[in-house]
């Protein structure tokens, strides 16, 4: 799969314009950050571009199991699977998502390229980037100041810029 056969599939499950929009700019910032590591580039630009497919059919937290759902009728990569199902904030253990209305699983982002999507995603909100500060105020604001996600988060970056010199490419940004 390329660039434009990907965002042509998006279209083709009926994924709307914004979210579109939305992959488009995560697989920016994801891509840019494969750049710096060691990470499968080809997997974190499919993965990203299609991170939010399971909006074509469902909305909430559950898009990323109705989009994992997607991916594997599509026949996709078990790779991407993973990315789409895992990348949920800063990943949710079972424990929580059971108590989030999902399927006692683990939906902790694994690998490299499931780390490196999850947090772009985190960065981008709608298509702008933000900061580190701004995507864990975001989440505070959302599910309150001591919400576990807003740890795994920090976690998530630290190590990230440990792997990818994120420092720097956010810095670049800015």
């Amino acid at each position: 799969m390329n660039t434009k056969s990907t965002i042509d599939l998006l279209r083709e499950v009926n994924c709307p314009k914004s979210v579109i929009d939305h992959c488009i700019a995560v697989a920016e910032l994801a891509s840019e950050m494969a750049e710096h590591c060691d990470a499968d580039k080809e997997i974190v630009l499919i993965g990203a571009l299609l991170h939010d497919i399971g909006y074509s059919r469902s909305n909430g937290i559950k898009h990323a199991l109705v989009g994992a759902e997607v991916a594997r009728e599509l026949g996709l990569d078990s790779r991407i699977v993973d990315i789409i199902e895992r990348h949920i904030g800063a990943g949710i253990p079972s424990d929580e998502a059971e108590a989030m209305g999902l399927p006692k699983k683990d939906y902790m982002p694994k690998r490299l390229e499931e780390k490196i999507v999850a947090h772009a995603d985190n960065l981008i909100h709608h298509t702008t980037q933000i900061t580190i500060d701004e995507a864990i105020s975001e989440l505070q604001r959302k599910l309150g100041k001591e919400h576990p996600s807003i740890e795994r988060m920090k976690r998530l970056h630290e190590e990230l810029e440990e792997i990818c010199g994120l420092r720097d490419i956010l810095a670049s940004d800015n």
